[in-house]
């Protein structure tokens, strides 16, 4: 399905007001439930990072969330120093540790980001933040794209179960497909199939995100 199909027939955020409601609550106790997880890796990092992840503990980065606001997402550092060139993902990858590796490969190095969840600036669920350089060209490029910025974005959400990381505009379109269908449809029935997917990729370390 194309982008302007999509976009033509999405004229309105899917989900009953007691159902967001309810998502922020979940994401608000869920995040809490998390916070010792959190705790515990980010001393055990401090412990590891000297020898094999030399650095800061964490990569802080501006990314654009609801309305098009501005926030500093957290991460868990994963790459050594480099430029400070905007970049898809792909074209860093020879800088990521072996430590960073083996975070990415499990997603600790998102979790972080419950922080930006408390804060209110994201959600478990949603379409992913994009960096601002890249969300400007998509805003342009890509019609229907500025939507994604109508709901909080996401740890997870929709386009990183089924489509993944993307290293180029041909799969943020895919992608952007996938973001504006969960904005549509949300539901308990969509966001329980998003968990369900997230969670296996965590557990099993291979999959989409």
């Amino acid at each position: 399905m194309s982008i302007a199909n999509v976009g033509s027939r999405l004229l309105d955020i899917g989900g009953t007001r007691l159902f967001w409601w309810g998502k922020r609550v979940l994401d608000v106790v869920l995040s809490l439930l998390l916070l010792p997880a959190l705790l515990v890796l980010a001393c055990t990092l401090l412990l590891l990072n000297p020898w094999l992840n030399p650095g800061p503990l964490l990569y802080i980065q501006a990314r654009v969330g609801r309305h098009d606001r501005l926030f500093r997402m957290y991460k868990f550092r994963t790459m050594r120093k480099g430029g400070p060139q905007v970049r898809f993902a792909d074209q860093e990858s020879h800088r990521i540790t072996g430590l960073g590796h083996l975070l990415r490969r499990y997603r600790f190095d998102e979790l972080p980001q419950i922080v930006n969840v408390l804060a209110g600036q994201m959600s478990l669920i949603g379409p992913r933040p994009e960096q601002p350089e890249f969300a400007r060209q998509f805003m342009q490029s890509l019609p229907g794209y500025a939507r994604r910025h109508t709901i909080r974005p996401g740890l997870s959400g929709l386009s990183q179960v089924v489509q993944g990381y993307t290293t180029d505009t041909d799969g943020t379109r895919r992608k952007l497909v996938l973001d504006l269908r969960y904005i549509s449809e949300c539901g308990v029935r969509m966001e329980a199939y998003v968990l369900w997917r997230t969670l296996i990729t965590v557990v099993t370390g291979r999959g989409a995100i």
